[in-house]
């Protein structure tokens, strides 16, 4: 029977970047995801205050500071400005044909 420890890694590829718009799935996405990070970190460093071997310590200390660099990570790329990205991507043919004149269609 396998375990769970035996089991593969996450082997997904990174994706190199982040898209340039966010949708509203992805901002709830990113809102779940910043609400996890902040909450490791502040248990990991609550666990840590009470640890009384060094080495148990620093160790929840530098996983608590893990989970901050990644809520900053994800902070930051909540910092774009949609509207003016949309801005710079071109109409389709179908919003070009949507907004002519009614008279064409008479």
């Amino acid at each position: 029977m396998p375990s769970i420890l035996s089991s593969k890694p996450f082997t997904q590829a990174p994706i190199p970047e982040p898209p340039k718009v966010i949708t509203t799935k992805d901002l709830s996405y990113l809102k779940d995801a910043l609400s996890w990070e902040l909450i490791a970190f502040k248990k990991l460093h609550a666990f840590a205050q009470q640890a009384t071997n060094p080495q148990v310590k620093q160790c929840l200390e530098q996983q608590g500071q893990m989970h901050q660099r990644h809520y900053q990570k994800l902070l930051s790329h909540l910092q774009n400005n949609n509207t003016a990205v949309m801005a710079t991507i071109p109409q389709t043919q179908t919003q070009s044909q949507q907004q002519q004149p009614q008279h064409q269609m008479q």
